[in-house]
């Protein structure tokens, strides 16, 4: 079931997106040649300790042990900060998400460590645009997979491919609500959009082929063939006033 949002609701997801992106931007300064993603979790935390009624999402939620995902070059998504070292050349995908009074927001960005490949660079922008393309077709009146199709397209015109197994996502009072959102599809199909609604698009794009592998740990998710994976993410309200990326600082 979808549950639309009052205007008082996104209110509150808005202060939790915002801060889920401004912590994240917080911490790029530190993804750096030699850093270890352990440090990164330590600042995460102090971070969060700093801003009171706010909490880590992802912290405990189905057993993760970790407040913040770090995902170093083939993994895809929910990579845990263990202690790797970041060298030059990596790439590393950061997500995060807040609750704050009851309701959750999620971001996600990937940062280059040092001097990176041409191809590493050209697959984090075109990331991030399919990201906006997407945002772009997230109106009231729209089909859900007019979004999936425009993500879909921009990242497989720049002969990227779409990771197929790991979605967006509504959010709410939970930190994964209906729909579903896939960044794939045909458009013109799924279910029309709707004001209340509230969105985590998060493109998940691969250098090579689409398919992933779970490691070992039962959560992280790299590309089978050990390619690069680029993830990018905002929280967005379809609200009286239009789109709007809840995230966005």
């Amino acid at each position: 079931m979808i549950v639309l949002k009052s205007a008082e609701e996104i209110d509150r997801m808005r202060t939790a997106s915002k801060y889920a992106m401004e912590l994240l931007v917080g911490l790029r300064q530190y993804v750096e040649v030699d850093v270890r993603t352990s440090e990164l979790e330590v600042l995460c935390e102090e971070m969060l300790r700093k801003r009171g009624q706010l909490k880590a999402a992802f912290k405990g939620y189905n057993g993760f042990p970790y407040c913040l995902c770090v995902s170093v070059n083939d993994e895809v998504v929910h990579g845990m900060p263990s202690g790797r070292q970041l060298r030059s050349g990596d790439i590393v995908g950061l997500d995060f998400g807040a609750v704050y009074k009851g309701f959750y927001g999620d971001a996600a960005v990937t940062y280059p460590v040092g001097l990176i490949g041409s191809n590493a660079e050209r697959l984090i922008s075109v990331t991030e645009a399919s990201l906006y393309k997407g945002i772009s077709k997230a109106f009231e009146g729209n089909r859900l997979h007019d979004i999936s199709h425009a993500v879909q397209e921009c990242a497989e015109s720049e002969g990227f491919s779409v990771v197929r197994d790991f979605v967006g996502h509504g959010i709410g009072r939970q930190l994964h609500e209906e729909p579903q959102i896939p960044n794939f599809g045909a458009r013109g199909t799924g279910i029309r959009l709707k004001k209340g609604m509230v969105l985590a698009i998060e493109p998940m794009i691969n250098e090579g082929g689409s398919e992933i592998v779970i490691r070992e740990n039962g959560w992280t998710a790299a590309t089978r063939d050990g390619k690069l994976s680029a993830h990018f993410e905002h929280t967005v309200a379809l609200t009286d006033k239009g789109t709007e990326i809840l995230s966005a600082l």
